[in-house]
């Protein structure tokens, strides 16, 4: 079993939602083995950062080249167990953020997230499942931040709300809203 399911069989759901989610994933790696790396083109561990700023009314964001939307910096676990860790590094890759501070060793979402057929660096992918664990941190937003060309076309600060409504992704803006109401109610 992975480091990462032990920990998502622990973890405390925050709604409906999560719980059928974490139980997919707990499936699915019973079920289908390693979900660790993209060799299981069905589903697989990503890692996510939510990055709001010290006053909790800016989240960082990136505009990703395939999604074409407004989303939070993640990525692939790629081998790695521990999501924790893929956050801080896709964190830093895609935003050349420097300094910030992890606000809870807890997660502040577990998503299923379908991921639509498209081709990344010239070859077809097939639609597939991000089962996804985002982190929730704080940074200063004067800090110089940097595009990574080759994954996103834009990064910067916007409003919580603003987030919400400059997303194209009607399933991302679920997960926007649920991430939202855990900050505003601090409930993480």
């Amino acid at each position: 079993m992975s480091k990462t399911v032990q920990m998502l069989k622990n973890y405390v759901p925050y709604n409906e939602q999560e719980k059928t989610d974490i139980e997919q994933i707990i499936e699915a790696e019973e079920k289908l083995g390693q979900i660790l790396t993209r060799d299981n083109r069905f589903c697989h561990l990503c890692g996510s950062a939510f990055v709001i700023n010290k006053t909790h009314d800016k989240v960082l964001a990136i505009y990703h080249n395939i999604f074409d939307s407004w989303t939070f910096p993640g990525g692939h676990a790629d081998g790695d167990d521990d999501m924790l860790y893929v956050a801080k590094k896709e964190l830093e890759e895609e935003t050349s953020l420097k300094s910030f501070k992890l606000l809870s060793e807890d997660p502040i979402a577990v998503d299923s997230i379908d991921i639509a057929a498209h081709f990344k660096r010239g070859k077809f992918v097939s639609a597939h499942l991000h089962m996804n664990v985002t982190y929730l941190f704080e940074a200063d937003e004067e800090q110089t931040l940097q595009i990574k060309a080759d994954e996103n076309q834009n990064v910067g600060w916007l409003g919580l709300d603003e987030l919400v409504e400059k997303s194209t992704e009607p399933h991302m803006v679920v997960i926007f809203k649920k991430i939202i109401e855990r900050i505003r109610t601090n409930k993480f």
